[in-house]
């Protein structure tokens, strides 16, 4: 998929944001399907192949997160970012986000799934098990754990996890990576509060427990 000929779904009920976020995605070399509420968006995404979908959260009839739900992104989707932002910001996420979607993440190789302590990790399927329960984590959170969990015991700093998640860490906080491992503690953990499996490393970042 060439990004310079990606089809974007840009929802959004505002007609200045419409607007605002049209003509740059556009004279970027994108083309722009627009959307004013949930149930439009669903009615474009049904009608024509889409290579991005540019969600606000707050949407009439049916809200972002709905839509989200009901398209299979997975609450969180992708990336997200947070209102008032910067057209050069808005621009580099659209791009990256399509390189990601072009680019394969793994190589031809099948990989092993990894588990530990009641803990089952099928990167190939993108699966998680927990007490041979399954998991349902958002496309960022099975990401970051399967980064963390391949190299078990290896310390990652904050900046080197934004590196692997987004290939790339340009406007973002990287604060960002300590949400997200708050809620894979909550759904992995026996105790979140007390983490055996997801550690953390003082001044540092994060490491997956050794096996």
């Amino acid at each position: 998929m060439s990004t310079t000929a990606a089809t974007i779904l840009l929802v959004d009920d505002e007609e200045s944001i419409q607007k605002l976020l049209t003509y740059p995605l556009e004279r970027d070399g994108y083309r722009v399907v627009q959307a004013r509420d949930g149930d439009e968006a669903l009615r474009r995404f049904a009608e024509e192949p889409v290579d991005l979908v540019v969600l606000d959260v707050m949407l009439p009839k049916l809200d972002g997160l709905e839509v989200d739900k009901v398209l299979g992104l997975e609450l969180g989707a992708d990336d997200y970012i947070t209102k008032p932002f910067s057209i050069r910001e808005f621009r580099s996420r659209v791009r990256a986000a399509l390189r990601r979607a072009a680019t394969p993440r793994h190589d031809s190789r099948e990989p092993e799934p990894i588990a530990i302590e009641g803990l089952t990790i099928d990167p190939a399927r993108r699966t998680v098990d927990v007490g041979g329960q399954p998991v349902q984590l958002t496309y960022v959170e099975f990401e970051l754990l399967r980064t963390l969990a391949a190299r078990p015991g290896r310390v990652y700093t904050r900046q080197a996890l934004l590196e692997s998640v987004w290939g790339g860490s340009d406007y973002r906080d990287p604060r960002t990576i300590d949400v997200h491992v708050r809620h894979l503690r909550e759904k992995l953990e026996r105790d979140p509060s007390n983490p055996e499996i997801i550690l953390t490393v003082r001044g540092v970042g994060y490491r997956f427990r050794d096996r």
